[in-house]
């Protein structure tokens, strides 16, 4: 999604979001992402305007004081940014790939199913297991930070029944033009 991102070319604007938007986007955080109202507030106080930055192909990214806080594709679940998610790293929940999959990440594909059921891979227990669909955050064997976020395409259950094809969509990865941003 961030592959050939240039804010200098590819914003087409930036607006203020009204307050009962904000409010509205709270909420839809709050029951999408694994996070306290408490711990919400650190990331992004009530009181502080956010800015909404509309970019190429349907992309919509929040920002407050000019850092880019979280995204979304479309009408698509809301993503945190993968340096709140270094911050914050419990927001989403996990999946772990293999040390081989870890130099494909970073160039930006999609995670394979057996990449995430192999030895160094990691899929929650059956009794916490995530639908199709849900947000997660990408960690690499032996490694400490989240390297990657994506969506899954199947559920967890299914990855380990199936065990081909693509597991994990990857939207934004350690090293995209998204992560070089420091400011909008």
């Amino acid at each position: 999604m961030f592959k050939k991102f240039s804010p200098s070319t590819d914003i087409s604007g930036q607006t203020s979001v009204k307050s009962s938007v904000q409010r509205s986007l709270r909420t839809n955080i709050l029951s999408q992402w694994k996070v306290d109202p408490e711990t919400f507030d650190q990331i992004w106080p009530k009181k502080e305007p956010i800015t909404l930055v509309k970019c190429r192909e349907h992309i919509s990214i929040y920002q407050l004081h000019g850092e880019p806080l979280f995204f979304q594709h479309y009408d698509g679940p809301l993503f945190p940014t993968l340096r709140l998610v270094h911050k914050y790293p419990f927001i989403l929940p996990k999946v772990g790939v293999d040390r081989g999959a870890i130099r494909f990440l970073l160039a930006g594909a999609h995670m394979m199913c057996p990449g995430l059921t192999s030895k160094g891979g990691y899929l929650p227990p059956a009794d916490s297991g995530l639908p199709a669909g849900a947000a997660v955050a990408i960690f690499a064997e032996g490694k400490e930070h989240a390297v990657g976020l994506g969506v899954l395409k199947l559920s967890t259950e299914d990855i380990k029944k199936v065990n081909k094809d693509i597991g994990v969509e990857t939207v934004h990865y350690l090293g995209d033009d998204l992560w070089a941003i420091q400011k909008l």
